[in-house]
């Protein structure tokens, strides 16, 4: 798996520093991608691969945990209008349960990449600390939405597309509230957990649900 050191751009405070320094290295379309998911006891991980196009508003683009969900949905919808290239991967919590949330965040990743529409990266930037099972150039940024605007697009699209499942899943078990909680393990998802059990989507290996497990 190729691997590329980005140090020299390293404290930047353009969010699209990362970006524009591949693109003089000759690189045609970098993409970043992010997941959604990894700590809730319910529901899949959900990851999303965005490129930008160099000459939009890349400001726009923040670390989705500081966005509201209406800014979210807005910021997701702008992306279709700028033509950006955007591919998203899902992993459910039954393949969560197999073969453990990193790897299903990784797997997601790969699909996200791979599933990417119209155009496949040359070169992906990684939120986190490890990179996706794809034999494409990439670089594992640490808080990697605060420093590169394809990776806070890749957050955005991801947990909007997470929350709408999420929101399909509480017209089928309206019990738990994931259209509030998203499966995170709140006071009341908790309280529900003991009160009725699990349902299908729950992630049966995560602590908080593997307790209720016959």
């Amino acid at each position: 798996m190729k691997k590329a050191s980005l140090t020299d751009v390293k404290g930047q405070q353009d969010n699209f520093a990362f970006e524009r320094a591949l693109y003089r290295r000759g690189y045609s379309a970098v993409a970043g991608c992010d997941e959604a998911g990894r700590g809730p006891l319910a529901g899949p991980v959900v990851a999303a691969c965005v490129v930008l196009p160099q000459d939009c508003d890349h400001s726009l683009f923040v670390d989705s945990k500081i966005l509201s969900h209406q800014r979210r949905v807005e910021l997701a919808d702008h992306l279709r209008t700028l033509h950006a290239a955007v591919g998203i991967g899902i992993e459910s919590a039954e393949q969560i349960d197999q073969i453990n949330i990193l790897q299903a965040s990784l797997l997601a990743m790969k699909r996200a990449v791979l599933n990417i529409e119209p155009v496949l990266p040359d070169f992906v930037l990684v939120d986190g600390k490890f990179t996706a099972p794809v034999p494409i150039a990439q670089e594992p940024l640490i808080k990697g939405e605060s420093k590169s605007g394809s990776i806070a697009a890749a957050s955005i699209v991801a947990k909007v597309e997470r929350d709408r499942i999420m929101q399909s899943c509480h017209l089928s078990f309206p019990a738990y509230r994931f259209d509030k909680n998203k499966g995170y393990p709140t006071r009341d998802h908790r309280l529900a957990i003991r009160d009725y059990g699990i349902c299908p989507i729950h992630r049966k290996t995560f602590k908080g649900v593997r307790e209720y497990v016959e």
